[in-house]
């Protein structure tokens, strides 16, 4: 018989939240459990006590960071807008871009090259994880006879490497306006039909 999770206290949902505010505001490089623990109202050993361990915090929190990051992705659908890979591509770099954004997605990009690097411990798996969280919502933009085709898959990697490369470029030079133009620019790779040739 599998023994599933506890469910988590009150407190301890009090507690993430508002640990992952300030991993927003401060990141997760440099975490250390006092400081984090007097901004929020706490003390690190009900930390350690709640969350079992430094890493099992850490966990805590990129599994909500990625929890944030697919709700607001799944916002981009829009049921009575036009279907397919390119419009869902056009909404969601235009989410992407947002400055609101910015603070969860540096957040990610930091949790991204950090699984990356280290791949043990709390941040064991994050990479590849938010790859396949990226390429199933992509997707579910695609029609069937597209998604399920040949190269669906082709389409949606391509769709994913144009998001990330132009976010990371804007997270490191807010450059809207010229990464805007490149993505769009890209999207006309995405049409089914268009060939790399």
């Amino acid at each position: 018989m599998s023994r599933e999770a506890p469910t988590p206290s009150v407190r301890q949902a009090e507690l993430l939240e508002a640990a992952y505010q300030y991993a927003l505001a401060h990141g997760l490089a440099d975490l250390s459990l006092r400081p984090l623990a007097e901004a929020i109202g706490s003390s690190p050993r009900v930390l350690l006590f709640l969350f079992e361990s430094k890493d099992g915090l850490l966990r805590a929190l990129l599994a909500r960071a990625r929890a944030d990051e697919l709700a607001l992705l799944d916002r981009a659908r829009q049921p009575d807008g036009p279907g397919g890979l390119v419009p869902a591509v056009e909404r969601l770099w235009t989410w992407l871009a947002a400055k609101e954004h910015r603070p969860l997605l540096r957040l990610w990009a930091e949790a991204y090259t950090r699984s990356l690097v280290q791949p043990d411990g709390a941040w064991a798996g994050f990479a590849r994880a938010t790859v396949e969280d990226w390429l199933g919502v992509l997707a579910g933009f695609q029609p069937p006879s597209e998604r399920d085709g040949e190269d669906g898959v082709t389409r949606r990697t391509l769709a994913l490497a144009v998001l990330r490369g132009a976010l990371l470029d804007l997270l490191a030079t807010d450059d809207d306006a010229r990464l805007t133009l490149a993505v769009e620019h890209q999207l006309a790779l995405l049409h089914p039909g268009t060939t790399g040739a």
